[in-house]
Formats: C-alpha cells, structure tokens, sequence
C-alpha cells in the first residue's frame, strides 16, 4: 500500500489560486469550499501554498497601519518555500514527510513545476484504512478513495 504512486491517490484537481487574489477573496473560497490550504499557480507553475496558518500568523504579526489584511494579495501572504513531491514518488514517502514534518499537505508537480495535484496526509489514512479493513467500522458509508 505504501510503495502506490501518489498520482494514484493524490487529488488530481485540486482548487487553486492566483497570487493576486485578496485574502479576502481567498478567504471566501476557503470557507465555502470547507478547505484549510490551496496551492497558488501563476502561468501553469506552482508558486506557493496558502494555508489558514499563514492567515493566521499574518494577522497576528500585521502592521501597525493596517486595519485588516483582507485586502492583501494572496503572495503577501502565502508560503514559497514549500516542500513538494513528484507524481511517481511513493505514498510511503510522503507518509514519511506528514509524520517528520508535521504538516498536512503536499503538492505534486512535475520537473516544470507544473501542479498535478495535492495530497494530503488524510488521503494516506484513507488508503491504509481500505486496504486494512474490508468494511468500515463505526459509519455506514465507506471512505473513497
């Protein structure tokens, strides 16, 4: 289970943004779309991640002058230097980085850095429960994966 392709379990079209969304805009995204981090393209490359953590943070640490950061631009916000993964590298790997890392999302891209989707340290719970467990144990409907 471990040594699958992330390209077989990562989601393969994930929700993203431009960098020059407002946090306020992005905001709204992230709330209907019930999701904590969106990866940021720019001209078909991956150029950062932005998480609730770094709205957070930035709140916290905002200017003086600045009364709200809702109308920053998602690049003065997000994180650049992200760790990302290949579509061909293992689950196991990226197992690997969720537990020593301690975060919860990683990009896939290819050697252009072109996006191919997310994964998520719940996309690997989901394919060790299935392969684990024939039926679910405590809900009626079964994990997707």
């Amino acid at each position: 289970m471990m040594n699958r392709e992330v390209r077989t379990i990562m989601d393969k079209h994930p929700v993203t943004v431009h960098p020059d969304l407002t946090v306020e805009e992005l905001s709204k995204v992230m709330l209907s779309r019930r999701i904590q981090q969106i990866p940021v393209v720019e001209d078909g490359k991956f150029v950062g991640l932005i998480t609730s953590y770094d709205l957070w943070r930035r709140a916290e640490h905002k200017s003086p002058n600045e009364t709200t950061i809702g109308n920053l631009k998602v690049r003065d916000v997000m994180t650049r230097n992200v760790i990302k993964i290949s579509p061909k590298d293992k689950a196991g790997t990226a197992a690997e980085l969720f537990a020593d890392r301690r975060f919860k999302t990683l990009p896939v891209v290819n050697l252009r850095d072109e996006l191919k989707g997310m994964i998520t340290a719940f996309d690997i719970i989901k394919i060790v429960f299935n392969d684990e467990y024939s039926k679910n144990i405590l809900f009626k409907e079964e994990f997707t994966v």
